[in-house]
């Protein structure tokens, strides 16, 4: 269930992204960083691909600017913690091997983990 809220997620940003101005890409030595924009101009999301697979931080955004997520891929699996930023709350994911394998919960009351 938690993988299909990210899966949501980070297609529903893509699709408002598509219609968007045209994302822009520069390489930088083996990598390429991309920019993804939302139709009022702002970034949706920015990060770099290698060998055509996504590499290394990406970062996203909402319409206003304020960060979504954030988290590393390597060869276009994610890697490390991630961080998912919902309201006041601050959820860190471990991921190994494109898996989640533990989750934390940040809010004003303290710190929950919420599976580990």
């Amino acid at each position: 269930m938690k993988n299909l809220l990210f899966f949501v997620a980070f297609i529903t940003t893509m699709a408002l992204a598509a219609q968007a101005p045209e994302p822009t890409y520069k390489k930088q030595g083996d990598l390429v960083k991309a920019t993804l924009f939302y139709d009022n101009g702002a970034v949706a999301q920015t990060g770099f691909y290698m060998a055509g697979k996504l590499h290394g931080e990406w970062t996203m955004f909402n319409k206003e600017g304020n960060k979504l997520a954030m988290g590393s891929y390597n060869l276009g699996v994610k890697t490390g913690k991630w961080f998912f930023w919902e309201g006041q709350a601050l959820k860190e994911v471990d991921f190994i091997n494109n898996k989640m394998a533990a989750i934390t919960q940040w809010d004003n009351k303290g710190t929950v983990v919420l599976n580990k």
